[in-house]
């Protein structure tokens, strides 16, 4: 017979609600700071389980338009739940975190991709295109997703942290704002940006803290989009359940945050907000290796990926090389970035041919579990990337086949209200 001896449930050190704007809740920041507390504390080797919201903060619905991609507040992302402080961790150390569960909200079983404008987040191919708002909305059945905006395909999802890491010292920080304020500086003006640098306007710090440190954070705090040392927004789509990760630390507790939960991606996540985003649960356990930063000579994290993975064996694998056939024909010297856009494109004609428009190609690709992989990086002067569309996922036949491709009529995924795309 079951007892309750011994029984104890796991903490969730976070809570929030999904549909509540996330700077209405407590445990939530969208900044990188030293200065900003621990939420909560837990013990190396306790079970914990943190909530989080969406990326956006509940900025996106469950409809059949695009408006709310058009218009969302990038000031304001992402919005991660934390920090939680691991007893024990030191700077220098290495913070060993076990991703043991990642899920969606049972109240909450959608997530959504979305293209943004070129103005407003961009993507991959912003400029190539022109982009404009789209989206689509997708619908969890267990472990598997499907979209009335990208009818046609249903895979399973490799559910997993966008955005993981540690909270960086002083000197990190300082030197990330450096750095990329140089950057900003030698491409002022250029669409999309090429980075972001400090911004007042937005930062949440959810915590009952002085307000000279909330100033402090919002004028010095350095945005959560790209990936940096202590981890970031790496958006490696095998962090899923059973993954292990190795963070530096560089302040006392570790200070590890976490957000931007997928469903979802794509190698690449190709269209900014390309994976299917949710707002969902996190259950971890974390250890510490002493002066591991020392004994693994790390420089940035270690990732050791989940064995759990979707089963997809047979792909049909698009290549790219360092030329642009699409567009003016140019020769590049082992441009990677190149010969994946490249791979890329050559997958979306290959889609629209099928049927799928552009937009749902794209957003296509950037949710479900494609892979991309560097094939060459030294024969000059062409790299080749590989892109590889899983057959699994389509209700019907893709393959080549002599007598041409069969083109269905897919519709279009969610637009802008004034139908622009």
């Amino acid at each position: 017979m079951a007892t309750r001896e011994n029984s104890v449930a796991h903490r969730i050190v976070v809570e929030v609600d999904p549909f509540i704007p996330a700077d209405q809740q407590k445990g939530i920041h969208n900044r990188w700071h030293p200065d900003i507390p621990a939420f909560a504390t837990v013990k190396s080797g306790e079970v914990f389980s943190v909530q989080c919201v969406d990326w956006t903060g509940a900025q996106i619905g469950n409809n059949d338009f695009s408006d709310d991609i058009k218009n969302v507040d990038l000031t304001k992302i992402h919005n991660l739940s934390g920090p939680v402080a691991i007893e024990g961790a030191e700077p220098g150390d290495c913070l060993v975190v076990d991703i043991l569960d990642v899920r969606p909200f049972d109240k909450m079983p959608w997530g959504y991709t979305g293209i943004f404008e070129l103005n407003n987040g961009g993507g991959l191919f912003a400029r190539e295109f022109n982009s404009k708002a789209a989206k689509a909305i997708w619908d969890f059945h267990g472990v598997y997703a499907s979209s009335r905006h990208i009818p046609g395909v249903r895979f399973a999802g490799v559910s997993h942290p966008g955005l993981i890491g540690t909270a960086p010292s002083p000197e990190l920080l300082a030197t990330w704002n450096a750095r990329e304020g140089e950057l900003i500086a030698a491409h002022a003006g250029e669409v999309p940006a090429v980075a972001f640098p400090p911004e007042p306007r937005g930062a949440y710090v959810g915590q009952d803290v002085p307000e000279e440190v909330r100033a402090k954070v919002a004028q010095e705090g350095a945005r959560t989009v790209p990936p940096r040392e202590h981890g970031g927004n790496c958006d490696i789509k095998n962090l899923s359940k059973g993954s292990r990760c190795y963070f530096p630390v560089y302040v006392k507790g570790a200070n590890l945050s976490v957000g931007d939960l997928h469903f979802s991606q794509g190698d690449g996540e190709i269209s900014f907000c390309g994976a299917i985003e949710m707002a969902g649960i996190i259950t971890f356990s974390c250890s510490i290796i002493k002066n591991g930063v020392e004994k693994f000579g790390m420089k940035q994290p270690m990732f050791l990926p989940s064995p759990v993975d979707p089963l997809y064996s047979a792909k049909l694998v698009f290549e790219g090389i360092s030329v642009d056939v699409h567009g003016d024909g140019k020769q590049y010297n082992m441009d990677a970035t190149v010969a994946f856009k490249q791979a890329t494109l050559n997958t979306i004609e290959y889609l629209m041919k099928l049927g799928y428009t552009r937009e749902q190609a794209y957003l296509l690709l950037s949710a479900a579990p494609v892979e991309s992989h560097v094939g060459a990086i030294v024969d000059s002067p062409n790299a080749c990337v590989t892109m590889a569309l899983p057959l699994g996922i389509f209700e019907n036949d893709i393959l080549p086949r002599e007598e041409g491709l069969t083109k269905r009529n897919f519709g279009q995924c969610a637009i802008r209200s004034d139908g622009v795309v």
